[in-house]
Protein backbone atom coordinates (compact mmCIF):
# COMPACT_ATOMS: atom_id res chain seq x y z
CA UNK A 1 0.00 0.00 0.00
CA UNK A 2 1.51 3.72 -1.23
CA UNK A 3 2.00 6.33 1.82
CA UNK A 4 -0.17 9.00 0.87
CA UNK A 5 2.12 12.37 0.67
CA UNK A 6 0.88 15.23 3.12
CA UNK A 7 -0.86 17.02 0.44
CA UNK A 8 -2.70 13.98 -0.82
CA UNK A 9 -6.26 14.63 0.95
CA UNK A 10 -5.86 18.79 -0.45
CA UNK A 11 -5.54 17.33 -3.81
CA UNK A 12 -8.06 15.22 -3.95
CA UNK A 13 -10.50 17.66 -2.39
CA UNK A 14 -9.58 19.93 -5.51
CA UNK A 15 -10.38 17.18 -7.81
CA UNK A 16 -13.89 16.60 -5.97
CA UNK A 17 -14.56 20.75 -6.10
CA UNK A 18 -13.64 20.34 -9.79
CA UNK A 19 -16.13 16.55 -10.53
CA UNK A 20 -18.80 18.96 -8.68
CA UNK A 21 -18.86 21.37 -11.78
CA UNK A 22 -20.05 19.08 -14.04
CA UNK A 23 -23.56 17.96 -11.40
CA UNK A 24 -26.08 18.26 -13.89
CA UNK A 25 -24.41 18.07 -17.92
CA UNK A 26 -22.90 14.53 -17.83
CA UNK A 27 -25.99 12.25 -17.25
CA UNK A 28 -25.85 9.15 -17.82
CA UNK A 29 -22.03 9.01 -17.06
CA UNK A 30 -20.45 10.13 -13.63
CA UNK A 31 -19.20 13.81 -12.88
CA UNK A 32 -15.07 13.14 -12.61
CA UNK A 33 -12.89 15.70 -11.59
CA UNK A 34 -8.51 15.06 -12.00
CA UNK A 35 -5.71 16.76 -10.67
CA UNK A 36 -2.17 16.37 -11.66
CA UNK A 37 0.78 17.66 -9.60
CA UNK A 38 4.53 17.38 -10.49
CA UNK A 39 6.59 18.61 -7.95
CA UNK A 40 4.30 20.12 -5.64
CA UNK A 41 3.11 22.56 -8.51
CA UNK A 42 -0.53 21.44 -10.39
CA UNK A 43 0.49 21.10 -14.65
CA UNK A 44 -2.84 19.71 -15.40
CA UNK A 45 -6.83 20.16 -14.09
CA UNK A 46 -9.77 18.68 -15.82
CA UNK A 47 -13.43 17.75 -14.99
CA UNK A 48 -15.32 15.60 -17.33
CA UNK A 49 -17.44 17.38 -19.81
CA UNK A 50 -21.28 17.54 -20.97
CA UNK A 51 -22.38 14.30 -21.80
CA UNK A 52 -19.63 12.76 -20.24
CA UNK A 53 -16.84 13.33 -22.72
CA UNK A 54 -14.30 13.99 -23.06
CA UNK A 55 -13.43 12.60 -19.57
CA UNK A 56 -11.74 14.69 -16.62
CA UNK A 57 -8.52 12.19 -17.06
CA UNK A 58 -8.16 12.92 -20.29
CA UNK A 59 -9.05 17.17 -19.65
CA UNK A 60 -6.16 17.41 -17.63
CA UNK A 61 -4.01 15.23 -19.07
CA UNK A 62 -4.40 17.77 -22.37
CA UNK A 63 -3.44 20.60 -20.26
CA UNK A 64 -0.26 18.50 -18.36
CA UNK A 65 1.44 17.98 -21.53
CA UNK A 66 4.59 16.62 -21.22
CA UNK A 67 4.87 17.86 -17.38
CA UNK A 68 2.68 14.36 -16.44
CA UNK A 69 5.61 12.78 -16.80
CA UNK A 70 6.71 11.90 -13.61
CA UNK A 71 3.65 13.48 -12.15
CA UNK A 72 1.02 11.92 -9.64
CA UNK A 73 -3.09 12.40 -10.66
CA UNK A 74 -5.46 12.86 -8.33
CA UNK A 75 -8.99 11.08 -9.36
CA UNK A 76 -11.84 11.94 -7.75
CA UNK A 77 -13.39 7.95 -9.29
CA UNK A 78 -11.64 5.02 -10.77
CA UNK A 79 -10.17 5.59 -14.05
CA UNK A 80 -12.16 3.64 -17.00
CA UNK A 81 -10.37 0.83 -18.43
CA UNK A 82 -12.47 -0.25 -21.20
CA UNK A 83 -13.00 0.84 -24.95
CA UNK A 84 -16.31 2.61 -25.28
CA UNK A 85 -16.95 5.87 -27.00
CA UNK A 86 -13.42 7.21 -26.11
CA UNK A 87 -10.64 5.19 -25.35
CA UNK A 88 -9.52 3.96 -21.92
CA UNK A 89 -8.51 6.90 -19.12
CA UNK A 90 -5.94 3.74 -17.89
CA UNK A 91 -3.82 3.95 -20.76
CA UNK A 92 -3.69 7.46 -20.94
CA UNK A 93 -2.31 7.74 -17.89
CA UNK A 94 0.12 4.77 -18.62
CA UNK A 95 0.94 6.42 -21.96
CA UNK A 96 1.84 9.73 -20.49
CA UNK A 97 3.88 8.40 -18.25
CA UNK A 98 2.42 9.68 -14.75
CA UNK A 99 4.34 7.57 -11.45
CA UNK A 100 1.50 7.75 -9.19
CA UNK A 101 -2.78 7.40 -9.79
CA UNK A 102 -4.81 8.78 -6.30
CA UNK A 103 -8.29 7.24 -6.63
CA UNK A 104 -10.97 8.92 -4.37
CA UNK A 105 -13.38 5.17 -4.91
CA UNK A 106 -13.98 2.49 -7.19
CA UNK A 107 -16.08 2.38 -10.02
CA UNK A 108 -19.04 0.14 -9.44
CA UNK A 109 -20.20 0.19 -13.39
CA UNK A 110 -19.21 -3.74 -13.96
CA UNK A 111 -16.98 -2.89 -17.30
CA UNK A 112 -14.70 -0.89 -14.63
CA UNK A 113 -14.92 -2.21 -10.89
CA UNK A 114 -11.54 -2.57 -9.97
CA UNK A 115 -9.86 -3.47 -13.33
CA UNK A 116 -8.68 0.42 -13.78
CA UNK A 117 -6.81 -0.06 -10.55
CA UNK A 118 -5.70 -3.52 -12.09
CA UNK A 119 -4.52 -2.08 -14.84
CA UNK A 120 -2.52 0.63 -13.78
CA UNK A 121 -1.08 -1.39 -10.88
CA UNK A 122 0.13 -3.81 -14.09
CA UNK A 123 1.73 -1.06 -16.23
CA UNK A 124 3.63 -0.39 -12.81
CA UNK A 125 1.95 3.00 -11.80
CA UNK A 126 1.95 3.30 -8.17
CA UNK A 127 -2.18 2.93 -6.88
CA UNK A 128 -3.62 4.59 -3.77
CA UNK A 129 -7.09 3.83 -3.35
CA UNK A 130 -10.10 5.49 -1.09
CA UNK A 131 -8.64 8.90 -0.54
CA UNK A 132 -12.06 10.95 0.55
CA UNK A 133 -13.97 8.14 -0.98
CA UNK A 134 -17.11 8.93 1.18
CA UNK A 135 -17.08 12.38 -0.40
CA UNK A 136 -16.85 10.61 -3.88
CA UNK A 137 -19.79 8.27 -3.32
CA UNK A 138 -21.84 11.21 -2.35
CA UNK A 139 -21.29 13.28 -5.46
CA UNK A 140 -21.48 10.28 -7.79
CA UNK A 141 -24.64 8.89 -5.21
CA UNK A 142 -26.80 9.43 -8.74
CA UNK A 143 -24.74 7.53 -10.59
CA UNK A 144 -24.13 4.61 -8.08
CA UNK A 145 -27.65 4.09 -7.49
CA UNK A 146 -28.82 4.24 -11.06
CA UNK A 147 -25.85 1.11 -11.86
CA UNK A 148 -27.30 -0.71 -8.14
CA UNK A 149 -30.52 -0.11 -7.77
CA UNK A 150 -31.64 1.02 -11.25
CA UNK A 151 -33.34 4.49 -9.89
CA UNK A 152 -31.69 7.67 -9.69
CA UNK A 153 -30.94 9.46 -6.65
CA UNK A 154 -33.96 11.71 -5.69
CA UNK A 155 -33.98 14.86 -3.70
CA UNK A 156 -36.82 16.78 -2.95
CA UNK A 157 -36.89 20.41 -2.55
CA UNK A 158 -39.72 22.60 -0.57
CA UNK A 159 -40.16 26.22 0.77
CA UNK A 160 -42.38 26.65 3.02
CA UNK A 161 -43.52 28.95 5.70
CA UNK A 162 -42.75 28.22 9.31
CA UNK A 163 -45.92 26.18 9.66
CA UNK A 164 -45.36 24.00 6.74
CA UNK A 165 -47.16 25.27 4.31
CA UNK A 166 -46.34 26.30 0.60
CA UNK A 167 -48.87 28.69 -0.37
CA UNK A 168 -52.33 30.54 0.80
CA UNK A 169 -55.22 28.97 0.52
CA UNK A 170 -55.90 31.02 -2.69
CA UNK A 171 -52.63 29.63 -4.04
CA UNK A 172 -50.49 32.75 -3.42
CA UNK A 173 -47.04 31.41 -3.29
CA UNK A 174 -44.50 34.17 -4.44
CA UNK A 175 -42.70 34.62 -2.48
CA UNK A 176 -42.54 32.91 0.62
CA UNK A 177 -38.78 32.46 0.29
CA UNK A 178 -36.48 35.92 -0.30
CA UNK A 179 -34.09 36.25 -3.22
CA UNK A 180 -30.87 34.32 -1.76
CA UNK A 181 -32.73 31.35 -1.39
CA UNK A 182 -34.67 31.25 -4.87
CA UNK A 183 -30.90 31.65 -6.52
CA UNK A 184 -30.01 28.70 -4.82
CA UNK A 185 -32.62 26.75 -5.72
CA UNK A 186 -31.94 27.48 -9.19
CA UNK A 187 -28.38 26.68 -8.57
CA UNK A 188 -29.61 23.59 -7.57
CA UNK A 189 -31.46 23.08 -10.69
CA UNK A 190 -28.62 23.63 -12.40
CA UNK A 191 -27.09 20.21 -10.58
CA UNK A 192 -29.92 17.80 -11.38
CA UNK A 193 -30.63 16.02 -14.66
CA UNK A 194 -34.52 16.57 -14.14
CA UNK A 195 -36.98 18.73 -12.34
CA UNK A 196 -39.88 16.64 -11.60
CA UNK A 197 -43.62 18.02 -10.71
CA UNK A 198 -46.72 17.20 -10.89
CA UNK A 199 -49.61 17.98 -13.05
CA UNK A 200 -51.33 20.29 -10.22
CA UNK A 201 -48.40 22.08 -9.78
CA UNK A 202 -48.54 22.83 -13.76
CA UNK A 203 -52.09 23.79 -13.92
CA UNK A 204 -51.62 26.23 -10.67
CA UNK A 205 -48.40 27.91 -11.30
CA UNK A 206 -47.90 27.39 -15.00
CA UNK A 207 -44.11 27.35 -14.10
CA UNK A 208 -41.02 27.16 -16.45
CA UNK A 209 -38.91 25.00 -14.21
CA UNK A 210 -35.54 26.68 -15.96
CA UNK A 211 -31.88 27.53 -14.31
CA UNK A 212 -32.48 31.16 -14.81
CA UNK A 213 -28.84 32.02 -13.36
CA UNK A 214 -26.19 33.85 -15.15
CA UNK A 215 -24.66 31.92 -17.85
CA UNK A 216 -27.16 29.89 -17.94
CA UNK A 217 -29.92 30.13 -20.44
CA UNK A 218 -33.17 28.84 -21.82
CA UNK A 219 -32.05 26.99 -24.76
CA UNK A 220 -28.37 25.81 -23.17
CA UNK A 221 -28.00 22.07 -23.38
CA UNK A 222 -27.12 22.72 -19.10
CA UNK A 223 -31.30 23.38 -18.68
CA UNK A 224 -32.28 20.00 -16.55
CA UNK A 225 -35.79 17.76 -18.56
CA UNK A 226 -38.75 19.31 -17.14
CA UNK A 227 -40.56 16.05 -15.89
CA UNK A 228 -44.44 16.18 -15.70
CA UNK A 229 -46.67 13.07 -14.37
CA UNK A 230 -50.11 13.59 -14.92
CA UNK A 231 -52.15 10.13 -15.01
CA UNK A 232 -54.65 12.18 -17.36
CA UNK A 233 -52.69 14.21 -19.56
CA UNK A 234 -54.32 17.68 -17.71
CA UNK A 235 -51.64 19.95 -19.14
CA UNK A 236 -52.36 22.73 -21.11
CA UNK A 237 -51.03 22.93 -24.49
CA UNK A 238 -50.61 26.71 -24.03
CA UNK A 239 -48.47 26.35 -20.89
CA UNK A 240 -44.99 27.82 -20.63
CA UNK A 241 -43.60 23.50 -20.45
CA UNK A 242 -45.26 22.58 -23.45
CA UNK A 243 -44.42 26.25 -25.70
CA UNK A 244 -41.09 25.68 -24.88
CA UNK A 245 -40.60 22.25 -25.27
CA UNK A 246 -39.18 22.58 -28.61
CA UNK A 247 -36.24 24.36 -26.88
CA UNK A 248 -36.17 22.62 -23.32
CA UNK A 249 -36.63 19.07 -23.32
CA UNK A 250 -39.67 18.47 -21.73
CA UNK A 251 -41.17 14.90 -20.60
CA UNK A 252 -44.89 13.81 -19.57
CA UNK A 253 -45.30 10.80 -17.56
CA UNK A 254 -48.92 9.95 -18.53
CA UNK A 255 -51.54 6.88 -17.92
CA UNK A 256 -51.53 3.92 -20.46
CA UNK A 257 -55.01 5.43 -21.51
CA UNK A 258 -54.07 9.02 -22.29
CA UNK A 259 -56.41 10.71 -25.14
CA UNK A 260 -54.13 9.57 -28.12
CA UNK A 261 -55.21 12.94 -30.02
CA UNK A 262 -53.84 15.14 -27.06
CA UNK A 263 -50.73 12.84 -27.10
CA UNK A 264 -50.15 13.45 -31.36
CA UNK A 265 -50.78 17.09 -30.45
CA UNK A 266 -48.25 17.45 -27.98
CA UNK A 267 -45.43 14.71 -29.17
CA UNK A 268 -45.90 17.68 -32.46
CA UNK A 269 -45.30 20.52 -30.62
CA UNK A 270 -42.13 18.70 -28.83
CA UNK A 271 -42.98 16.93 -25.72
CA UNK A 272 -42.14 13.68 -25.18
CA UNK A 273 -44.81 11.42 -23.74
CA UNK A 274 -44.14 8.14 -21.65
CA UNK A 275 -46.90 5.60 -20.40
CA UNK A 276 -47.22 4.29 -17.02
CA UNK A 277 -49.31 1.31 -16.48
CA UNK A 278 -49.51 1.89 -12.66
CA UNK A 279 -52.75 3.38 -11.35
CA UNK A 280 -51.72 4.33 -7.58
CA UNK A 281 -49.60 7.18 -6.69
CA UNK A 282 -46.97 5.75 -4.76
CA UNK A 283 -46.63 2.73 -7.43
CA UNK A 284 -46.98 5.51 -10.39
CA UNK A 285 -44.05 7.77 -8.91
CA UNK A 286 -41.62 4.46 -8.46
CA UNK A 287 -42.22 3.10 -12.40
CA UNK A 288 -42.01 6.97 -13.07
CA UNK A 289 -38.61 6.91 -11.45
CA UNK A 290 -37.30 4.12 -13.25
CA UNK A 291 -38.70 4.96 -16.56
CA UNK A 292 -36.10 7.87 -15.77
CA UNK A 293 -33.51 5.79 -15.09
CA UNK A 294 -33.77 3.48 -18.04
CA UNK A 295 -33.27 7.06 -20.03
CA UNK A 296 -30.23 7.64 -18.22
CA UNK A 297 -31.52 10.14 -15.87
CA UNK A 298 -29.34 10.10 -12.57
CA UNK A 299 -30.35 12.83 -10.29
CA UNK A 300 -33.77 13.85 -9.90
CA UNK A 301 -35.15 17.44 -8.24
CA UNK A 302 -38.72 17.04 -6.98
CA UNK A 303 -40.35 20.66 -6.60
CA UNK A 304 -43.74 19.24 -6.79
CA UNK A 305 -47.02 19.93 -4.28
CA UNK A 306 -47.48 18.06 -0.90
CA UNK A 307 -49.30 15.35 -2.98
CA UNK A 308 -46.46 14.19 -5.27
CA UNK A 309 -43.84 14.88 -1.99
CA UNK A 310 -46.69 12.58 -0.10
CA UNK A 311 -46.44 9.98 -2.96
CA UNK A 312 -42.29 9.92 -3.11
CA UNK A 313 -42.08 9.84 0.75
CA UNK A 314 -44.26 7.18 1.57
CA UNK A 315 -42.54 4.82 -1.41
CA UNK A 316 -39.51 5.69 0.97
CA UNK A 317 -37.82 6.86 -3.02
CA UNK A 318 -36.36 10.04 -1.06
CA UNK A 319 -32.82 10.25 -0.91
CA UNK A 320 -32.10 13.90 0.31
CA UNK A 321 -34.37 16.93 1.26
CA UNK A 322 -33.89 20.71 0.83
CA UNK A 323 -35.82 22.62 3.24
CA UNK A 324 -36.16 26.43 2.78
CA UNK A 325 -37.82 27.59 5.37
CA UNK A 326 -39.48 31.66 5.99
CA UNK A 327 -39.88 32.79 9.16
CA UNK A 328 -43.34 33.58 8.41
CA UNK A 329 -46.77 32.04 9.53
CA UNK A 330 -49.39 31.14 7.10
CA UNK A 331 -51.57 29.53 8.91
CA UNK A 332 -54.03 26.09 8.81
CA UNK A 333 -55.89 27.51 5.85
CA UNK A 334 -52.86 27.35 3.79
CA UNK A 335 -51.51 24.82 1.47
CA UNK A 336 -49.56 21.90 3.06
CA UNK A 337 -45.88 20.96 1.66
CA UNK A 338 -46.43 17.47 2.12
CA UNK A 339 -49.56 16.02 1.75
CA UNK A 340 -51.11 12.76 3.70
CA UNK A 341 -49.07 9.67 4.39
CA UNK A 342 -51.79 7.98 6.55
CA UNK A 343 -49.44 6.56 9.15
CA UNK A 344 -50.69 4.76 11.74
CA UNK A 345 -47.84 4.62 14.04
CA UNK A 346 -45.16 7.07 14.54
CA UNK A 347 -42.28 4.66 14.05
CA UNK A 348 -42.91 4.66 10.40
CA UNK A 349 -42.51 8.27 9.47
CA UNK A 350 -40.24 8.48 7.40
CA UNK A 351 -36.60 9.93 8.98
CA UNK A 352 -33.84 12.18 7.82
CA UNK A 353 -30.59 13.79 9.51
CA UNK A 354 -29.78 17.00 9.19
CA UNK A 355 -25.97 16.97 6.80
CA UNK A 356 -25.99 20.88 6.86
CA UNK A 357 -27.94 24.11 7.62
CA UNK A 358 -27.34 27.50 5.66
CA UNK A 359 -29.20 31.47 5.56
CA UNK A 360 -29.90 33.28 3.17
CA UNK A 361 -30.78 36.92 5.02
CA UNK A 362 -33.23 35.78 7.35
CA UNK A 363 -34.51 32.54 5.35
CA UNK A 364 -33.00 28.55 6.56
CA UNK A 365 -32.33 25.80 4.70
CA UNK A 366 -31.72 22.63 5.91
CA UNK A 367 -30.29 19.95 3.92
CA UNK A 368 -30.94 16.31 5.14
CA UNK A 369 -29.91 13.27 3.73
CA UNK A 370 -31.17 9.57 4.34
CA UNK A 371 -28.82 6.69 5.06
CA UNK A 372 -28.05 5.66 1.59
CA UNK A 373 -29.05 1.76 0.68
CA UNK A 374 -26.62 1.69 -2.37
Amino acid sequence: MTVMNAGDLGYMKNALALASRGLGTTAPNPSVGCVIVNDGVVVGRGWTQPSGRPHAETQALRVAGLSARGATAYVSLEPCCHHAQTPPCTDAFIESGVSRVVIASSDPDGRVDGGGIAALRAAGVDVESGVLSEDSSALNAGFFKVLTHKMPFVALKSATSLDGRIALKNGESEWITGYGARNYGHLLRSQYDAILVGSGTVDADDPSLTCRLPGIKGGSPYQPVRVVLDRRLRISETSKLVSTSAIIPTWILTGANADSVKVGSLRNMGVEIFAVTETCDAAFARAALALLAKRGVTRVLIEGGGQVAASFLSEGLIDRIYAFRAPIVVGGDGRVGVGALELSQLSDAPRFEISDIRSFGSDVLEILDREPTF
